[in-house]
């Protein structure tokens, strides 16, 4: 029997973001990826409430978002359901109201950084623990290095986010970073898709996770600068983000198809 020819890799398939031809079909699937996230953060268990939300940028109107509707659920939520909220914070499609915390600090993210089209906050359990240290991610494992000397500490808290000047600060200190941790309070992180910016979120808990389990168990030890940094460049950057991210995408895609309804639950 001869041996098997190998498959030419230009004919093996590797799924890479899409193009889209229409600002409709960029808005619809930057909405369906959205409504995705959101029903994975109810799956993961990041919702507490009423708080938490993901954003993302219109592509024909860039000072309108797109936002979960204010106290519905996650895990619900379809396609039908978003709002669209303008830079004042107005509603300017659908019926919900907007959360207001959402919109102080993501209009603020998006106004400062044009390169952003999505950004991800919720009140998930171990982010919110290494928030309360008031301290960075260490470089303790490849995953985490994605974020080493990417991400910031908004080293602060004055209550709850309601108006533009609190959003301005954490804009500031978000930076050109993919994330930042706000003190006492969570996680925020940004992409240039939906998918990016999820991800971005989802690892970043899991890697809280590790960084507060390590620390329990005894001194963990520190991936080294050079290679930190070598390994951020590897992985940190949106589009692995985006590639890491299709198995969830797929995941719920296929478990939850109702997410794609059109119509107002």
């Amino acid at each position: 029997m001869p041996e098997p020819t190998p498959i030419p890799t230009d004919q093996l398939h590797f799924a890479m973001p899409p193009t889209h031809e229409t600002v409709e079909d960029e808005r619809r699937h930057r909405k369906e990826r959205l409504v995705a996230a959101l029903r994975l953060f109810g799956r993961f268990g990041f919702e507490e409430g009423v708080a938490g939300h993901i954003t993302a940028r219109d592509p024909e109107f860039p000072d309108c978002f797109w936002v979960n509707p204010f106290g519905m659920s996650f895990k619900h939520i379809t396609v039908g359901d978003l709002i669209l909220v303008n830079a004042e914070g107005k509603v300017v499609e659908g019926r919900y109201h907007v959360n207001q915390a959402a919109f102080a600090i993501h209009s603020q993210v998006h106004q400062a950084r044009p390169d952003v089209i999505a950004a991800a906050h919720s009140h998930s359990t171990y982010g919110r623990a290494l928030s309360s240290l008031g301290e960075l991610l260490d470089p303790i494992t490849q995953d985490v290095c994605a974020f080493y000397e990417d991400h910031a500490l908004f080293d602060d808290y004055t209550g709850v986010v309601v108006d533009e000047e609190e959003g301005r600060r954490i804009a500031a200190a978000l930076g050109p970073h993919k994330a930042v941790i706000l003190r006492n309070h969570g996680l925020l992180t940004v992409g240039d898709s939906v998918d990016a910016a999820a991800w971005w979120f989802i690892t970043m808990e899991r890697s809280c996770q590790v960084q507060l389990t390590a620390k329990a168990a005894g001194k963990p030890v520190l991936i080294d600068h050079h290679n930190a940094v070598h390994t951020r460049e590897q992985l940190g950057n949106d589009l692995v983000a985006w590639i890491n991210y299709q198995p969830l995408y797929q995941q719920i895609a296929r478990s939850e198809p109702d997410l794609f309804d059109q119509g107002e639950s």
